[in-house]
């Protein structure tokens, strides 16, 4: 019985219950600041830390071995750290500028090096120390998280449109999934997690995702993101001009039924995703065998991303040309929601964020006749001549109200208010949306190549 192997799983797919060394975390500083990190173990002075690897923020500075073995969503405070060493040249003696003239003293100064970054591994990583600048939280690696804090190369395909467009397609555990035009990554982590079922074996088939990138740069860029993710085994990453090229994988075919294109001209992609040979074949192309890169098994779903409504008129027309039914167009215009509570009224205590002015005109009104009743009880009362005309004043209190807290008296407590609701629900609830789209997005197309009922 032949033995397996057993791969690491991505930590997209299976993070753990705690953060890791040589793994990918994602640290929230706000609500929509996130920042991608590799965190690595203590073994010493790095980049003039005595503390090790340091990733500086806004908020503060945060040593890697303070987000070691955590568990994810952990509070993590900042810590004291010595920067003011850091990038300062070691003092020489005297006899170091005779030194430095002689053939040898480059070498001597990169020995020098040598030595004393020896020395500062050797004395070992000093202890953190909690800092009172700030605190994040580290959040395990998800696609909907990396989209947001990814190094942006192209384009992105938001969460909104993905997972719409994973839907649309039908993409789910085992699917094989075309994607033309990996750019930036973000369709692909998201495509990676819907098919996945299991890393592959021989003979078993298992859901994959085929993506492929012109662009030669972010070609490598690209692939080093994945064996860094641990989703090399699962992404089929090919360099290739597909309007020219095609879609097949070393002449063999993926068969996909699910496909996504983010091209610029997808109608010239179209006529290599077909059951049979395009028409337009050269006819040194004929004497060769055609292969489909589609499932011949099934119906093939199919998107593409275009940002322009003249990019899909013309999508639109090679699909009906070839043969894809069912087409339609959708825009996803998302916007956020924010809700709140409008706190509002005469009633409520003075806290922060609380509008102690009159909610309607009942309690206007109402609020007016206390006023009028307390003038006339003030000035129906006997006075004497030598008695202050503002005196008492201060202990009057209008009817039907109830005097706030003072200093040394006994205020309502926090955890009710005068009227016996809590303070986290005084008030009326608001929902307000984004006045505007923060994202771009595009128009997508959708189709659906039936099955021939040919396949063996």
């Amino acid at each position: 019985m032949a033995s397996t192997t057993r791969t690491a799983v991505s930590p997209f797919l299976d993070p753990g219950p705690r953060t890791k060394a040589n793994s990918l975390a994602i640290l929230q500083l706000s609500r929509d600041n996130l920042q991608p990190v590799y965190l690595q173990s203590p073994t010493g002075v790095h980049d003039g830390y005595a503390e090790g690897a340091v990733v500086n923020t806004r908020y503060g500075s945060f040593p890697h071995s303070t987000m070691l073995n955590v568990p994810w969503g952990s509070q993590i405070r900042a810590s004291k750290v010595d920067t003011g060493s850091r990038g300062r040249k070691r003092k020489r003696g005297s006899g170091d500028d005779a030194c430095r003239e002689a053939t040898g003293a480059s070498e001597k100064d990169n020995e020098d090096s040598a030595a004393a970054a020896n020395e500062d591994s050797a004395a070992g990583v000093k202890q953190a120390v909690a800092d009172s600048s700030g605190f994040i939280h580290i959040l395990p690696p998800t696609p909907e998280l990396w989209t947001t804090s990814l190094p942006h190369r192209t384009q992105v395909v938001y969460t909104p449109d993905y997972s719409y467009i994973l839907h649309r397609i039908r993409a789910r555990p085992g699917s094989v999934l075309i994607e033309a035009g990996a750019g930036s990554g973000s369709f692909t982590h998201a495509s990676v997690r819907a098919v996945y079922n299991g890393y592959p074996s021989e003979g078993q088939r298992k859901g994959k995702v085929f993506s492929f990138e012109f662009h030669e740069q972010r070609y490598h860029k690209m692939k080093k993101e994945l064996s860094d993710h641990g989703l090399g085994g699962l992404v089929h990453l090919t360099h290739r001009d597909v309007y020219n090229g095609g879609f097949l994988v070393d002449g063999k075919s993926p068969e996909a039924e699910a496909i996504f294109l983010d091209l610029p001209a997808p109608w010239e992609a179209l006529p290599h995703l077909s059951r049979r040979r395009p028409q337009s074949s050269t006819s040194a192309d004929e004497q060769t065998e055609w292969v489909s890169p589609l499932n011949p098994k099934k119906s093939a779903y199919i998107c593409t991303f275009s940002p322009c409504i003249e990019q899909v008129t013309r999508t639109v027309s090679a699909m009906r040309r070839l043969g894809w039914v069912d087409i339609d167009m959708i825009e996803i215009a998302n916007r956020k929601l924010h809700t709140s509570r409008e706190r509002v009224g005469l009633n409520l205590n003075f806290d922060r964020g609380v509008n102690n002015s009159a909610r309607d005109v009942e309690e206007a009104l109402t609020r007016l006749a206390d006023i009028e009743a307390r003038f006339r009880e003030h000035a129906a009362k006997p006075r004497d001549g030598d008695e202050d005309m503002d005196s008492g004043d201060e202990d009057a209190v209008p009817a039907g109200k109830s005097s706030g807290p003072t200093n040394g008296s006994d205020g309502p407590s926090a955890e009710e208010t005068s009227s016996g609701v809590p303070p986290w629900m005084e008030g009326r609830l608001i929902t307000r949306g984004e006045p505007e789209i923060k994202t771009h997005t595009s128009y997508l197309v959708f189709a659906i190549l039936p099955w021939s009922g040919r396949g063996g």
